[in-house]
């Protein structure tokens, strides 16, 4: 049967199989990741045929909505062991952000003619992607080049592109298998008169890896190294965090620690909210765990990273984040942080700035202020959080990047760490709220990436999940289980040298932005011609 025949279960099956495949080739939902080469081509015949039938334009939304809320809800079902009502608003919101971006691809195509409008789909979708990092609805978790998460050999180059070069490649594949499929299929053409693209669709693929696997095997770069722990306590966060004082917590800790050679360590690694009640910043030195393991790192000569919940006062709002006293005067803000604990004393806190939607932080509230009571309650805060205003680095016992839980899915922000002076990437997480699920081994994977973009080192401590190390290519060197107490150890190379990410940024992603909103302009002028005409061809007849 030819594309042009299918009817409506016909398309249906299509845009099921799209959404199956995008599902199952996502890192730990099935990990198959050849089959995001070929998982938008069904989505893709189904767009033309809807096109050439010149159905109405819901039809397109509909099909390309079904399949991204399979993909959404096969590759993130596990969010709803933190909250059902939070893995129900990321799984719909995402799948209808998804689609309107594919619908603007049908647009284009519609007003710009069929080869534009395929480059029109790479151009607005990294541009999507790329704004998918920076608005408030932001959950990048899904984007395209996180497939390769799992497999870092095949993805060495992205030091020069980041992730969205993975979300290119892949598109790219699509398209060319797209129209072949089309007129071996559809147009009912050989196989053999496909040549040129074959030896296209081959190149694609061939170029890349081979590149990749020669920066793969190249012999690392030696220099000056760090002794690193990372700890995983195995508190569970739902029955344990919250019943224990500090005091237990600080003191299992130190204990996780010397029992496995930490006191020879220059740099421990705590997860995030290890201390998970929140005190004023300017009271850690009267708090009643602060002697305990200060007293620890003194005589050790070590420095301790570690998250803590704390809350700053301020005479007046800071920021949509602050919150007035109901019984005083001046407000306060609270901040997922976390901070080093050295010989020397406490560094100043750096507070976590890429917030988790609807817990951490509720998008437009700074519009809709009501907003905020809406936000699920995880973690011992409910509501929005302070934030940075931009990345910053801490410098005790050497310069290196203090990533949060979150803040690791966001390789711009990492690399602007690294940009700054961070010798090291040091992530602090707390994963169990997922149980064993594909969530926490989703999460390290993407730490192996930010290694990648950036040539560091990367020290992973998690409350639970998976702690352990990953050098620069994106190998884990050593890593624990999920549901288990854990201490890690190892020297880690520093490094001060620059990628082209790190210097550079998201250049890939900026350009595709900035060509989409015109090449939207462009499509809407032709739109505009088609249906009133063109006012100066109009003129031109009166005269």
């Amino acid at each position: 049967m030819k594309i042009n025949e299918w009817g409506k279960p016909h398309r249906w099956l299509a845009s099921t199989l799209a959404g199956m495949l995008m599902g199952f080739a996502f890192p730990h939902t099935g990990s198959l990741f050849p089959l995001a080469f070929i998982a938008w081509v069904p989505l893709l015949l189904v767009e033309h045929q809807i096109s050439n039938k010149r159905y109405r334009w819901r039809k397109v939304f509909a099909h390309a909505y079904w399949t991204f809320f399979l993909y959404n809800f096969i590759a993130t079902w596990w969010i709803s062991y933190a909250s059902i009502g939070g893995a129900a608003m990321a799984i719909l919101a995402n799948a209808a952000v998804m689609a309107t971006a594919f619908q603007l691809y049908h647009f284009a195509k519609k007003y710009l003619g069929k080869k534009e409008g395929h480059l029109g789909l790479i151009i607005l979708w990294l541009g999507f992607e790329y704004t998918h990092f920076h608005w408030e609805l932001s959950w990048p978790w899904l984007n395209l080049g996180n497939y390769f998460a799992n497999v870092p050999a095949l993805v060495q180059w992205y030091d020069t592109t980041g992730i969205l070069g993975g979300s290119l490649w892949i598109l790219t594949v699509n398209l060319l298998l797209y129209r072949i499929c089309y007129r071996v299929w559809g147009n009912k053409e050989t196989i053999h008169a496909q040549g040129f693209r074959l030896i296209a669709l081959a190149l694609v693929l061939i170029i890349p890896t081979s590149i990749s696997l020669v920066k793969f095997y190249k012999t690392p770069e030696k220099g000056k190294t760090l002794s690193v722990q990372v700890l995983q306590p195995n508190v569970d966060p739902y029955t344990e965090k919250f019943r224990w004082n500090m005091e237990t917590q600080v003191n299992r800790l130190i204990e996780l620690s010397a029992e496995n050679g930490g006191d020879t360590c220059d740099l421990v690694l705590a997860p995030e909210t290890v201390l998970p009640y929140e005190f004023y910043e300017e009271d850690l030195q009267r708090t009643s765990f602060y002697a305990r393991l200060y007293n620890e790192v003194r005589e050790n000569k070590q420095h301790w990273y570690l998250g803590a919940s704390t809350r700053r006062f301020f005479e007046e709002p800071n920021s949509p984040a602050s919150r007035a006293y109901s019984d005083g005067p001046g407000y306060w803000e609270s901040y997922n942080s976390s901070l080093v604990i050295g010989p020397e004393g406490p560094s100043n806190f750096i507070h976590k700035s890429k917030l988790v939607l609807g817990v951490e932080r509720v998008p437009f509230i700074g519009l809709l202020p009501f907003l905020d009571k809406f936000a699920l309650d995880m973690d011992g805060t409910s509501g929005t959080l302070g934030i940075e205003g931009e990345p910053r680095v801490l410098e005790q016992p050497k310069a290196f990047a203090p990533v949060v839980c979150y803040e690791s899915v966001y390789g711009e922000w990492v690399a602007e760490q690294c940009k700054k002076g961070a010798e090291l990437i040091c992530v602090i997480t707390n994963d169990g709220w997922w149980n064993n699920t594909p969530g926490h081994r989703q999460h390290f994977d993407f730490s192996r990436l930010r290694a990648i973009e950036t040539g560091r080192w990367v020290a992973r401590s998690a409350n639970t999940g998976i702690s352990g190390f990953i050098n620069p290519k994106g190998e884990a060197v050593a890593q624990s289980q999920y549901d288990e107490m854990k201490a890690l150890s190892t020297e880690v190379v520093l490094s001060k040298k620059e990628s082209f990410y790190i210097k550079h940024g998201d250049v890939l992603g900026r350009t595709a932005a900035f060509v989409a909103v015109f090449l939207l302009l462009y499509a809407l002028r032709k739109k505009f011609k088609r249906l009133y005409g063109d006012p100066g061809k109009k003129e031109i007849k009166k005269k």
